[in-house]
């Protein structure tokens, strides 16, 4: 990707790193090792990479101090404790994001009494009901639904055909990426005689500031509490959340996850990708949940779980490595099981 142009001195300056070669060389994109060109900004994490930094043609590579000294590769270096962090710095000076242009367009429909921050940005078609508020500078894409007395904050990015339901609160800085669901009534019903009887959700669903939810995710309203998404919470693609549950602050909630009605999980908790969590479960501040599991118990605070059912990891690793022992023993096993069978009908 290219964008702004900055020397390697500038990008050492900006990432706080120590330069090795020739402050002068532009840089105007940021990109792997394996794809850089003379003006890209590449990095390099681990050792396993060294091949491909020694093949590469990038103009400026962060490294860290333990793999500064390689004899071959690009010989302009930024020396840093931490590529990854830097990245987070060089990124958006070398590629800004453009702001939207305020304003509202033409085709958008907004209901009575509404209410507007300043340079707020409404993108075409999309559809906003009574008494919402949204704060400044908070861009609005093509396609999005807003229901009536929605709450967005200032600083806020609402995705193409996002859907905010009635009642739903979302704090500053919070992105909704294109296709989520906020707020739609959960899954509940009472089971009569007649059928499957809908519950009526008449909780909130409340985002919390600087929370970013994915694509295609999902987050229901409260039936009689509200739910609720801790501060600084990112929820990647295609998550569902139940009514009821609350999810802390700083917690990372992979694609593919599932959690049921009413979960309450801690601050700082991480949830890998296809996790499913059962109704109920209290997670504790930070738990880390492998990739896959099935969580049907409670987690105390600090452990780290895996499997189906999950337990703690390292009972999982045991009982796995147990089971691939085993395999290799299972024609023995049969082979003496078949030959008692024989001995028992000849001795009939």
């Amino acid at each position: 990707m290219t964008g702004q142009r900055l020397t390697a001195q500038a990008v050492a300056d900006l990432v706080g790193g120590r330069l090795r070669g020739d402050g002068a060389t532009a840089l105007s994109s940021v990109g792997p090792l394996d794809r850089a060109g003379p003006e890209t900004l590449s990095f390099l994490v681990s050792p396993k990479y060294l091949p491909y930094f020694r093949a590469s043609s990038a103009g400026a590579v962060l490294v860290t101090e333990a793999l500064a000294d390689e004899p071959s590769g690009p010989a302009t270096r930024i020396i840093v404790s931490d590529p990854h962090q830097a990245l987070l710095k060089a990124v958006p000076a070398l590629r800004p994001k453009l702001p939207a242009a305020p304003g509202i367009d033409p085709t958008a429909r907004l209901g009575e009494g509404i209410i507007l921050g300043e340079r707020v940005a409404v993108g075409a078609y999309a559809v906003l009901g009574r008494a919402v508020r949204i704060g400044a500078r908070t861009r609005i894409d093509p396609g999005v639904v807003i229901d009536d007395d929605v709450v967005i904050g200032d600083d806020c990015l609402i995705g193409a055909r996002a859907v905010c339901h009635a009642g739903t609160r979302i704090g500053n800085r919070v992105v909704v990426k294109a296709g989520a669901v906020i707020g739609g009534e959960g899954f509940g019903y009472a089971s009569t005689k007649e059928g499957h009887m809908r519950i009526q959700h008449v909780g909130s669903c409340v985002l919390e500031d600087d929370v970013e939810v994915g694509s295609n995710t999902c987050i229901d309203r409260g039936s009689v509490d509200d739910t609720v998404v801790g501060r600084g919470t990112k929820i990647d693609n295609l998550v569902q959340i139940a009514h009821n549950v609350r999810i802390g602050a700083r917690c990372l909630i992979v694609a593919g996850s599932g959690i049921a009605g009413s979960v309450r999980i801690g601050d700082g908790v991480i949830v890998a990708g296809a996790v499913g969590i059962a109704n109920g479960l209290r997670i504790g501040d930070g738990v880390r949940i492998a990739a896959k599991s099935g969580v049907f118990g409670d987690i105390p605070a600090g452990e780290t779980w895996g499997g189906y059912p999950a337990r703690p990891h390292r009972t999982f690793l045991r009982a796995q490595a147990a089971l691939l022992r085993l395999a290799p023993l299972v024609p023995e096993i049969e082979t003496l099981i078949d030959e008692q069978r024989s001995r028992a009908s000849k001795n009939d």
